[in-house]
C-alpha cells in the first residue's frame, strides 16, 4: 500500500486506525479516511511517546500542483449548468489560490442558503457565468466536491446580465444591470463580508 499511487475520493482506511495527514481527509459520516489529490499514499508512524499509536496516512502529489479544495475551503467557482435541484461549476480559486487541475463542485439545493431551503429555485439563485463564492462541504460524488452558498457571505460575486454589463447586487436575492436596469433574481454573496 505504501508508495501507491491514490486519486481523489480513494478510500485510505478507516479513521480508528489511520490518522488524516496531507492529501487526506476523514468523512464524519462513515469514519473513513479518503484521498483529497492525485499522488503518492505514505504512512508516518506515531511518535513512541504519542497516546495516539494511529498511523499518519499522507498523499503527496506526483507533480506540482495548484491549490485543492478541502472540506472547509472557501472557493470562487464559475456555474456552468444550473438544473432543478443542483448547480455545477468549475473551481477557478480556493482560499485565494488559483487552481490548475480542473475541479468541478456541485451546489445542491438543500446547500443554497441556511433558511426556507424547500423554497429554493436553482434558476433563480444562479445562472451559467456566474461566479460564486462558495464552501467546500465534502468531496462528493463522481469526483465532485459538495459547495455550499448557505451564508449570508457566500453566494453570487460576480453575474454578467443579457446586456452583457457586470451586474451589480441590491438585495441579497437581487442583482441588477447598470446598462439596462434589468433586476435578476439570484442568491447574492453579503458584499463586505
Amino acid at each position: 500500500m505504501e508508495g501507491e499511487l491514490v486519486t481523489p475520493g480513494q478510500v485510505l482506511g478507516k479513521a480508528s486506525q489511520l490518522k488524516a495527514g496531507k492529501g487526506a481527509y476523514v468523512s464524519t459520516e462513515n469514519d473513513t479516511v479518503y484521498a483529497s489529490l492525485t499522488g503518492f499514499r505514505s504512512l508516518i508512524p506515531p511518535p513512541s511517546d504519542s497516546v495516539d499509536q494511529r498511523s499518519t496516512v499522507e498523499v503527496t502529489g506526483h507533480k506540482a500542483h495548484g491549490a485543492v479544495p478541502q472540506p472547509g475551503s472557501i472557493v470562487f467557482a464559475r456555474v456552468t449548468k444550473v438544473m432543478a435541484r443542483t448547480a455545477s461549476a468549475d473551481i477557478v480559486c480556493v482560499d485565494s489560490k488559483s487552481v490548475r487541475e480542473k475541479f468541478t463542485g456541485i451546489i445542491r439545493q438543500q446547500d443554497v442558503r441556511a433558511t426556507e431551503i424547500d423554497k429554493v429555485d436553482m434558476h433563480l439563485s444562479f445562472r451559467p457565468g456566474d461566479i460564486v463564492r462558495a464552501l467546500v462541504l465534502s468531496l462528493g460524488d463522481a469526483r465532485a466536491y459538495y459547495l455550499s452558498t448557505a451564508k449570508n457571505e457566500l453566494g453570487v460575486v460576480t453575474a454578467e446580465s443579457a446586456a452583457g454589463g457586470t451586474m451589480v447586487p441590491i438585495s441579497w436575492t437581487e442583482m441588477q444591470c447598470p446598462l439596462t436596469g434589468q433586476v435578476e433574481p439570484r442568491k447574492v454573496a453579503k458584499v463586505g463580508a
